[in-house]
C-alpha cells in the first residue's frame, strides 16, 4: 500500500478553472439580477427564478445520486465499488451546499417574491376559484412546501454525512472479524435509512413539489421516477468523469477497466430506463388524448419546445444505446468521457424544458444566462469535490471489502 498515491493534491489548473467558472457564474447572476431579477414584470422575474431553480435542483439531485449509489451498493453488499467509493463520497459533499442554495431560492420564490408566474398555487384568490387547486391546497401551500423542502435536504445532508463519517473509520486501522462485522452492520443501517428517505423524497414527493407543481392542474404518476432516472444516470456519468480524471492524474491505482465498465453499465441501463419512462408517460397521454393530460405536452411537442423535447430522446437514448452498447466502449476513457459529458448535458437540457417549459411556454431559446448559471454550479462542483477528495485518502485501505474490490472482474 505504501507505493499507492493515497492523497489527492488539487492541481493548480483545477483551482484556476473552478474559480474562472464560478466568476463567470457570479457575473451572469449579477447581470441576470439586474436585467430580469428586479424587473417589475413578474414574467421576467419568473425567467430569472426558473433558471436558478432548474440549475440548482438538477445539480443537487445528481450529486445526491452519488450517495444513493453508495447506499444502494452497501445494501447489495457490492464490494466491487470500494476502490472508487471516495469519488461519489466527495461528490455527495455538494448536497448541503447546493441544498442550501436551493432552499434560499425556493424561499425567495415562494415567500419573498410570491411569484404567481412560477407557482400558480401561491395565488390564494385564484386557488379559491379553482376546484382542482382547492382540492390540492392541503399540501400545495407555502408552509407545507417549505417544511418538506427543509426536511428533505436536511436528512439527505445528515445521513450522507453519517455515511461519509463511517467510511472514514476504515482509514483508522485493520479490523478483526467482529469489528468488521459491526462496521458493515452500521453502514447497512445508515444506508437503509438513506434509501427509505430517498424513496420518500426523490422517488416520490420532492419532484411533485418542486417541479410538477409548476403545472398544478397536471400530474403524472411516473413523474418522480422519470426525475430519479434522469438524475441517477447523470450522477453515474459525473462519477465516471471524476474517476477518469483521477486515473489520468495517476491516482486510483487499484481502479481498473473492470470498475469503469460497471459504471458504464449503469449509464447504459439507466439511459434505457429513462427512455422507458419517457415513452410510457408520453405514449399513454398521447393515446388517451384527454385535454387535462395533454396540456403538459401540447407546447412541448407542437410548440416552441418541440426541438428540445425530441432532441432529449436523441441525446439521452439513441446515442447512449448505439455507443455504450459495446463492451469495449465502456472500457475506453475517451469515449466514456464523451458519453458522460453528453448524458449530463442532455439531462440538463431535460430539466430546462421541465421547468422553463412551464414558466415560459412561447420561447425555448437557451441564453447566456442559462449557460452562465450552469457554469456557476459546475465551478462549485469542481471546487468542493476537489477539496473533499484532498481531505482523506482516496483508498479506504482497511475496508472489509477492499480485497473483493481489487480482484473484481466483469
Amino acid at each position: 500500500m505504501a507505493s499507492v498515491k493515497e492523497q489527492f493534491e488539487i492541481p493548480s489548473k483545477m483551482k484556476t478553472w473552478s474559480m474562472v467558472l464560478i466568476a463567470i457564474g457570479i457575473i451572469a447572476f449579477i447581470l441576470g439580477l439586474i436585467t430580469k431579477g428586479v424587473s417589475k414584470d413578474e414574467h421576467e422575474r419568473a425567467i430569472f427564478e426558473g433558471t436558478l431553480m432548474y440549475n440548482c435542483i438538477f445539480w443537487m439531485l445528481i450529486c445526491n445520486a452519488s450517495m444513493f449509489f453508495i447506499c444502494a451498493t452497501t445494501l447489495a453488499m457490492g464490494g466491487w465499488s470500494t476502490v472508487i467509493r471516495r469519488v461519489p463520497e466527495a461528490i455527495s459533499t455538494l448536497v448541503p451546499v447546493f441544498g442550501t442554495i436551493a432552499l434560499l431560492i425556493l424561499v425567495y420564490v415562494v415567500v419573498i417574491d410570491h411569484n404567481y408566474s412560477v407557482y400558480k398555487w401561491l395565488d390564494k384568490s385564484f386557488v379559491e376559484k379553482d376546484e382542482v387547486l382547492k382540492g390540492k391546497s392541503g399540501f400545495l401551500n407555502p408552509g407545507f412546501f417549505l417544511v418538506w423542502t427543509v426536511l428533505a435536504i436536511g436528512f439527505w445532508s445528515l445521513l450522507g454525512y453519517r455515511m461519509r463519517r463511517l467510511s472514514s473509520e476504515s482509514d483508522n486501522g485493520p479490523m478483526d472479524y467482529e469489528t468488521g462485522k459491526n462496521y458493515v452492520w452500521r453502514n447497512t443501517v445508515t444506508a437503509s435509512l438513506f434509501i427509505v428517505w430517498f424513496a420518500l423524497t426523490v422517488a416520490s414527493t420532492v419532484p411533485w413539489f418542486w417541479l410538477m407543481s409548476l403545472d398544478p392542474h397536471w400530474y403524472s404518476t411516473m413523474y418522480s421516477w422519470y426525475t430519479f432516472a434522469s438524475s441517477f444516470v447523470s450522477g453515474m456519468s459525473l462519477i465516471a468523469l471524476w474517476i477518469i480524471y483521477l486515473k489520468n492524474k495517476g491516482y486510483l491505482e487499484y481502479t481498473n477497466q473492470e470498475h469503469l465498465h460497471d459504471i458504464g453499465k449503469f449509464m447504459f441501463a439507466f439511459s434505457i430506463f429513462w427512455t422507458y419512462l419517457w415513452f410510457s408517460q408520453y405514449m399513454l397521454i398521447w393515446y388517451g388524448n384527454i385535454p387535462e393530460e395533454t396540456i403538459y405536452f401540447k407546447h412541448r411537442v407542437q410548440g416552441a419546445y418541440k426541438g428540445i423535447f425530441f432532441m432529449n430522446l436523441i441525446i439521452n437514448f439513441v446515442c447512449p444505446v448505439l455507443i455504450l452498447m459495446k463492451r469495449s466502449v465502456k472500457r475506453n476513457y475517451t469515449l466514456m468521457t464523451f458519453m458522460a459529458v453528453m448524458i449530463i448535458f442532455g439531462h440538463w437540457i431535460d430539466f430546462y424544458q421541465m421547468v422553463m417549459g412551464s414558466i415560459r411556454k412561447d420561447d425555448a431559446a437557451l441564453s447566456w444566462f442559462d449557460f452562465g448559471i450552469a457554469s456557476l454550479f459546475i465551478g462549485l462542483m469542481i471546487h468542493f469535490t476537489g477539496r473533499a477528495l484532498a481531505k482523506k485518502p482516496l483508498l479506504p485501505k482497511y475496508h472489509p471489502f477492499l480485497k473483493e474490490s481489487i480482484i473484481h472482474h466483469t
